[in-house]
């Protein structure tokens, strides 16, 4: 332990308020929260919900009060949950903030005196011990066994070990890495104390430079969004456009200016698309519950269909590919080699029989090396293997009794128990550490050093952490004071790993086949991470990048090396962050998993952020778009599917609602400028709109995955939802119908049919029609006959009651005066019936070739 007399100096109360001036509080950069009344702005100039409205004024001047009534209430329900996510969205900062502002013990004055952390100034003397967070980055000028969760800052869950720097230090190294004396603000003290000197403060620290890149990023909004946002201006400007001229011409021509203006708005309800906005509404709404169910939780509604198109998935390695739990994989003994199973914490309890007696003694000395009831997760699993392997023989010593323990210091990294027995004077001693300091300890020959470090290279190379064993018997009653003077005999090796997770390998399978590339980002060591990627499945051939080589690197440099390296490890927030930016920058749509604070800027960078909700922090979760709730990879991949199938799902319902308004805005406009009787009335839309809502919001995105969903390759990254193939067959299918439609009523008329047996004939005709387009778009890579057999119910009950509505509306006299309707005989009833089924049917055959699309 240092001792310094210049590095142990606190500084004056004076000294201290003058830095503090200058520097300004230790806390995180913040922005100005909004006020309640800019965040409901936000939402009401959405021209989603800018449809909404219109769409409920419209209804309430026709009169429509229950659909008015209905579509604004959805207006107020849908403000009402954003109001609230926008709300949570602003959370990130004050969680980091909190992490950033704990209280400090400090020397001012020649005194220990106990400040808030936002007072804490560089200069500063800290007194760290276990259990503090560290309030500021400093040096360490003096420490005893002190160890450090940087998991905050790495994402590394094992505790590195500290120590004091007997020289002033102007600049602090990365975070991660064992034996330096820096030490971070908001890391976790869990082993030991220690004297800091305080080199930087707030938005200086390593922490605060995650914060402030936090604070500077914007999210973005999803490509459907500003598809959307598109379309309802194009539409909205089309509709006022021929909505004018229809009242115009109807006004003049038949001098009845009362009868245009209703005709206007009839045709401004058949063009504005109010499903639109809720069909992505509910798409995604229900697309979130049934996403909560595969144990993700979508905490921004966008992030479900850009999960859809993502083309690269970057993901941490600890908790998320692996288990975030040590288990023991190998033991080595005489030259032989004993592996264990680690992918389940279950798989020893068969092992007994197989286990050989020439490794019991291993196993044996690496249980009394250890705590009896361990808080190290390495002897945590050496503990559940040996209760398990070596229950019932003579290798358990339970009566044993401690007497003493040599703790691991920076000098030598190992550590000795000293155990007797009840019927013996002698001494056991234990070993277990590094093997270098094991072969220290032994005393072993350059060629026995030799020999061992094969073992262990082989061992490091397949990603293991290896600790090596020793035994040792002492006779005198009085121990030494240091190791080095027992007898030490070196017995073997255990090699422990973090399991992979028993999903995981299928998983990244699933996205590869899916045409997802997976990328691998770990603080972890190029060892361990190009072992785990390999078990994996990733492509390891071009090696690994780590972040010092990342930060020798150029942008363009940079984004060739992505295309080439799956595997990134040893990398800082600031790195990890410029890896997603890169990966944007290359037109990728980028999804990244992270759990500590260190991920949370690239959490918020990335198209879609994911965090894990398990073992995660509060910055990451609130940083993040999804949040893994059991932190299990499998989950995000099966949410992945989901992703794509909503977005499929969505594309049918919008093809539909396509194809559906043509022929009413047809029917709408054609008798104006024609000269007909007005064939369709208010009355008829609403009742249109009440079929094809719940089409569109319950039935659509109720229907089964295509079964190619993730056999086919992501949307481009510029690529529309709304494209132009998708519009073509909506407008196909529309204009067909709309066709259809045409001929029934004019062969009513040539029958001589009265106009209002015409209006219901060519009425019935439209809903027919619009039951056989649902069945049509169910799915595009199955024939119709296939189709009829997917399972929706929720098809079925919106087929019968708009089949059960229109014959109200035919045969109910009420129904007929509320409909201007007139029942046509039921032989031409029939023969619509038959003739546009007939029709619908011979057009989805044809296009069948067109319904095998892989691409959707």
């Amino acid at each position: 332990m240092s001792d310094n007399a210049d590095l142990l100096k606190g500084l004056s109360s004076s000294a201290a308020k003058q830095r503090l001036e200058e520097d300004g509080l230790n806390t995180l950069p913040s922005a100005k929260p909004r006020s309640l009344l800019a965040i409901a702005w936000t939402i009401l100039s959405e021209p989603m919900f800018i449809l909404l409205i219109a769409c409920g004024s419209i209804y309430l001047l026709l009169g429509s009060n229950e659909d008015a009534y209905i579509l604004l209430g959805s207006v107020v329900i849908i403000m009402a949950m954003s109001f609230v996510q926008e709300r949570k969205s602003e959370r990130a900062l004050e969680a980091l903030r909190d992490l950033s502002s704990p209280r400090a013990l400090v020397l001012r004055d020649d005194q220990q005196v106990r400040i808030a952390g936002q007072d804490v100034v560089t200069g500063d003397l800290l007194f760290l011990a276990e259990g503090d967070r560290v309030p500021a980055d400093a040096v360490l000028v003096a420490s005893q066994n002190m160890t450090i969760d940087e998991s905050l800052l790495t994402g590394e869950s094992v505790s590195v070990r500290k120590s004091a720097s007997h020289e002033a230090m102007s600049e602090m190294v990365q975070p991660g890495g064992d034996d330096t004396p820096c030490v971070y603000s908001g890391t976790l003290v869990v082993q030991g104390s220690g004297k800091a000197r305080v080199l930087a403060t707030g938005e200086k620290t390593a922490l605060g430079r995650i914060g402030k890149a936090l604070y500077s990023l914007k999210s973005e909004s999803s490509h459907l969004q500003k598809e959307t946002s598109h379309a309802v201006k194009v539409v909205a400007l089309w509709s006022i456009i021929l909505v004018i001229i229809l009242a115009l011409w109807y006004g003049f021509t038949r001098d009845d200016w009362l009868n245009g203006i209703l005709a206007g708005l009839t045709m401004a309800m058949s063009l504005l698309p109010a499903e639109l906005p809720l069909i992505l509404t509910i798409f995604l709404g229900l697309g979130a519950w049934r996403i909560a169910k595969k144990k993700v939780l979508t905490r921004q509604i966008s992030a479900i269909e850009m999960l859809g198109a993502a083309t690269v998935l970057c993901v941490d390695k600890t908790g998320t590919l692996t288990q975030n739990k040590m288990a023991l994989a190998q033991i080595i003994a005489n030259d032989e080699v004993h592996n264990f199973n680690p992918l389940t914490a279950e798989n020893h309890n068969n092992t007994a029989d197989t286990f050989a007696e020439k490794f019991h003694e291993t196993l044996e000395f690496s249980m009394l090396s250890s705590h009896r009831d361990p808080f190290d997760a390495m002897e945590k699993a050496i503990l559940h293997v040996g209760l398990d392997v070596l229950a019932g023989s003579e290798h358990l010593h339970n009566t044993w009794t401690l007497i003493e323990d040599y703790p691991l210091t920076p000098e030598l990294l190992a550590m000795s128990r000293v155990w007797q027995s009840p019927d013996s004077a002698d001494f056991v001693i234990a070993a277990k550490g590094a093997p270098e300091a094991i072969i220290d300890l032994c005393h072993l020959s350059d060629q026995q050093t030799y020999h061992i470090n094969s073992h262990v290279n082989r061992a490091a190379e397949q990603g293991l952490r290896v600790l090596a064993i020793a035994k040792a018997r002492f006779k005198k009653p009085d121990l030494p004071k240091l190791q080095h003077d027992f007898d030490f005999q070196f017995i073997g090796l255990i090699a422990l790993a973090d399991p992979l997770r028993p999903t995981a390998k299928a998983a990244i399978t699933e996205c590869l086949t899916a045409g997802i590339r997976v990328v691998m980002i770990t603080g972890d060591y190029p060892a361990t991470a190009l072992s785990i990627a390999a078990q994996c499945g990733l492509d390891v051939q071009n090696g690994v990048l780590t972040g010092s080589q990342i930060d020798d690197l150029n942008e363009a440099q940079l984004l060739k090396r992505l295309q080439q390296v799956n595997v990134y490890c040893r990398v800082q927030p600031e790195q990890k962050l410029r890896l997603v930016m890169a990966l944007k920058h290359g037109k990728e749509i980028v999804a990244m998993t992270g759990d500590g604070v260190n991920d949370a800027p690239a959490l918020k960078a990335a198209h879609i952020g994911i965090a894990m909700g398990g073992r995660g922090t509060d910055v990451a979760r609130e940083s993040a778009a999804l949040v893994l709730l059991n932190d299990d990879f499998s989950a995000l991949v099966a949410a992945i599917r989901l992703g794509r199938r909503i977005v499929d799902n969505i594309r049918k319902a919008v093809v539909f609602v396509i194809a559906a308004h043509i022929p009413i805005a047809g029917m709408s406009m054609l008798p104006v400028m024609m000269g007909w009787p007005l064939i369709l009335l208010p009355v008829h839309i609403v009742f249109f709109e009440l079929m094809v809502d719940p089409t569109c919001s319950v039935v659509f995105e109720a229907e089964q995955e295509e079964s190619n969903v993730m056999q086919r390759s992501p949307r481009l990254a510029n690529a529309k939802i709304f494209d132009k193939k998708l519009l073509m067959r909506g407008l196909q299918q529309g204009v067909i119908l709309l066709l259809i439609l045409l001929a029934v009523y004019l062969l009513a008329q040539w029958v001589k049919l009265p106009a209002e047996q015409a209006r219901a004939l060519t009425f019935s005709a439209m809903i027919i029609g619009d039951i056989w387009l649902i069945f049509i778009n169910r799915s595009w890579s199955l024939s119709l006959y296939h189709t009829l057999k997917l399972p929706n119910r929720a098809l079925w009950w919106v087929v019968l009651c708009a089949l059960l509505m229109l014959a109200l509306a035919l045969f109910l006299p009420f129904m007929n005066r509320l409909f201007h309707f007139e029942a046509p005989p039921i032989e031409y009833l029939v023969m619509m019936i038959t003739a546009v089924s007939g029709i619908l049917l011979l057009v989805a055959s044809i296009t069948t070739q067109s319904k095998q699309d892989k691409n959707l």
